[in-house]
């Protein structure tokens, strides 16, 4: 799958979109197809402050529950509430079913996030060990 260039991508399988001063955030086609099939997300309340690379929430999947990291910090503005009667969005919609908007803190943190095609090249070498 071709990963939208218009995102930043962490090492933990996170992506992030920014307009003005706020990021969404949601999981990688990568992450949702290793977890299988989502059945739970349990994401940050609105006005909770997030950390540049510290737990926000959690994915459950049937076969196991994976810890979300932010990719920035900041404060939490919205949470994806459809996420809550339909979690499987994360499967069939990874690239666009978000799961929390952020003002964020610190813009420069941008900038230590990978690029799609620098993503890419981290999966290759994680799926090649």
């Amino acid at each position: 799958m071709a990963y939208p260039e218009k995102y930043k991508y962490t090492k933990e399988h996170e992506w992030i979109e920014v307009a003005g001063n706020v990021g969404t955030v949601g999981i990688t086609d990568y992450a949702q197809n290793s977890l299988g099939d989502i059945v739970f997300v349990d994401a940050p309340k609105i006005g909770s402050k997030v950390e540049k690379g510290a737990v926000f929430g959690s994915v459950e999947s049937v076969k196991a529950v994976s810890d979300l990291y932010s990719p920035v910090t900041g404060t939490v503005t919205e949470v994806n509430e459809e996420l809550h009667a339909s979690p499987e969005k994360l499967n069939t919609e990874a690239h666009s079913a978000w799961i929390m908007k952020v003002e964020l803190g610190d813009a420069a943190e941008l900038g230590s996030l990978l690029s799609a095609a620098d993503y890419e090249a981290f999966i290759a070498e994680e799926t090649a060990k």
